[in-house]
């Protein structure tokens, strides 16, 4: 009995070892309008990822992007964003007065400038079709805003509500109706738990913490270093404090795996300090969750980054400990079996220790 209910506990961290070939969500992408005095400014960022595979960079087909060919692509991509963008001022449909502005950032996005001749008075309606053709899980964070910077309204789009229609009652304002932080607080509060629940490598992270405690007030010190730690890191990367390259935290992180894994092997269900590891562990994963607002461009607005970054952290936490609050019982149970505890801890250590190994391998040499 004892057995296959270990089996089973190890089967299910099999399972979620390979439901996904990345350790991250589907893409993000941001949408952001300002209204001008004489006509609307657009600006698109989405990661070169998730449209490389619409505008092929790789012309002489070598399996490398030369900087030639990037700069190559930039019309094509430029031209394939601005096709699935509809922009629609009282009632008429309406292109841009010039071919998009195409650039490049350094955390591998594209970012394309749309400038569209009018200026609405009653009602702006946005849809970002090319959703329709990304994975569903897809986000893509739109903002309206004025020209001197008042958010008019905010709203995260996917594949199946891929559409904003903002009715405005004069001098660019909004009508009467709900204030935009509260759908921008929901929106980001249910981004934060859907980013902690599909990072993989976050949850293996945490669950080779959890796996050497017995009861709740270790595991309760862990959790609470862990969060501390990685809500320092994500509150300075989300200010421009501190800035990491993802290039640099994404194999740290794998190798944070890999450490705690191999403790867990190695000193069994015993380590001293493990909070004090925890934290310093969770700074780094803390710029991991940083990056999920850099790819989405938020740095201002009327509220600014501090309610997204607010709600985000919020919505992690709340994933965090929903997770923990199903795993635990199943590792203290299993924890206090002397028949069964130190096999099954190590077996799943190798387990976690083998998924940083292919994570960290992925992100250095495999990139």
């Amino acid at each position: 009995m004892y057995f296959l209910q270990a089996k089973s506990v190890f089967t299910v961290l099999m399972i979620l070892q390979s439901a996904s070939v990345s350790a991250h969500p589907p893409g993000l992408s941001s949408l952001d309008i300002s209204i001008q005095t004489t006509d609307v400014v657009v600006k698109i960022t989405f990661a070169l990822q998730d449209i490389e595979a619409f505008t092929p960079m790789d012309s002489d087909l070598d399996a490398e992007v030369t900087d030639a060919e990037r700069e190559a692509a930039k019309p094509a991509i430029a031209r394939l964003l601005a096709s699935q963008l509809r922009i629609n001022i009282d009632g008429k449909d309406y292109q841009p007065a010039q071919p998009g502005q195409m650039s490049f950032d350094d955390q591998n996005n594209a970012l394309v400038t749309l400038v569209y001749p009018e200026v609405p008075q009653q009602q702006l309606l946005v849809q970002s079709a090319f959703l329709a053709q990304l994975p569903s899980g897809h986000q893509q964070y739109l903002t309206v805003r004025t020209a001197n910077g008042v958010t008019l309204a905010e709203k995260m789009l996917g594949k199946t509500d891929d559409q904003l229609n903002l009715t405005l009652a004069g001098s660019n304002q909004p009508s009467a109706g709900a204030p935009t932080w509260l759908g921008a607080f929901a929106d980001f509060f249910k981004l934060g738990i859907e980013h902690i629940l599909t990072g993989y490598d976050h949850l293996l992270f945490l669950f080779a913490l959890l796996a050497v405690t017995h009861s709740f007030g270790p595991a309760l010190k862990i959790i609470t270093f862990f969060t501390i730690a990685h809500s320092i890191t994500l509150a300075c990367a989300g200010l421009n404090i501190i800035e990491l390259p993802s290039s640099f935290v994404e194999p740290v992180i794998a190798v944070t795996i890999i450490y705690v894994a191999m403790e867990n092997v190695i000193r069994g269900d015993h380590p001293r300090g493990r909070q004090w590891l925890t934290f310093g562990f969770g700074l780094i994963h803390g710029f991991g969750f940083a990056g999920v607002l850099r790819e989405m461009g938020i740095s201002s607005g009327e509220t600014g980054i501090l309610l997204p970054l607010l709600s985000f952290n919020l919505g992690i936490e709340t994933g965090q400990i929903a997770v923990a609050a199903l795993v635990l019982p199943i590792i203290w149970w299993i924890n206090n079996n002397l028949l069964i505890a130190d096999k099954l801890l190590k077996g799943c250590s190798l387990s976690v220790c083998l998924m940083g190994t292919y994570w960290l391998l992925e992100r250095t040499i495999l990139s």
